[in-house]
């Protein structure tokens, strides 16, 4: 018996406190893109821990996070890899957050409840962004 392992071409951490919407998040994104390795946390904090073990290529995280928060996770994140990829979801269609990201530097800027045809389509287009 041959065991098959599943390369893994890309990894996407999603960083959303709604347990339900994370669970529908990773589920999709796994049927969408198999070769995906998903990494989950449910505030900002766990999110910087997760970035920090395993160093994923995009990072999917909600605006309003306990903890603390996505703009403050991502500026944390850009001290540890000045290149990495984000994502935001946010349930304001707020220019100032959006200002927010754009100086730290967002890939892609999607508004809930999530339009999944959406996502996936910012989820291509940052591994095409990011691969250097």
């Amino acid at each position: 018996m041959v065991a098959l392992q599943i390369v893994r071409s890309f990894s996407l951490l999603i960083v959303e406190d709604d347990k339900e919407a994370r669970d529908i998040i990773a589920g999709m994104v796994g049927l969408e893109f198999p070769d995906c390795a998903i990494f989950t946390a449910n505030n900002g904090i766990e999110g910087l821990e997760l970035f920090k073990q395993y160093t994923p290529d995009i990072v999917l995280t909600d605006v309003n996070l306990p903890v603390m928060d996505g703009v403050q996770l991502a500026r944390e994140i850009r001290t540890i890899n000045g290149n990495a990829t984000y994502i935001v979801l946010t349930a304001y269609s707020d220019q100032t957050i959006f200002d927010k990201f754009k100086d730290i530097g967002v890939c892609a800027y999607l508004l809930k409840p999530i339009d999944f045809d959406e996502l996936f389509a910012a989820i291509e287009k940052c591994r095409v962004e990011s691969k250097p």
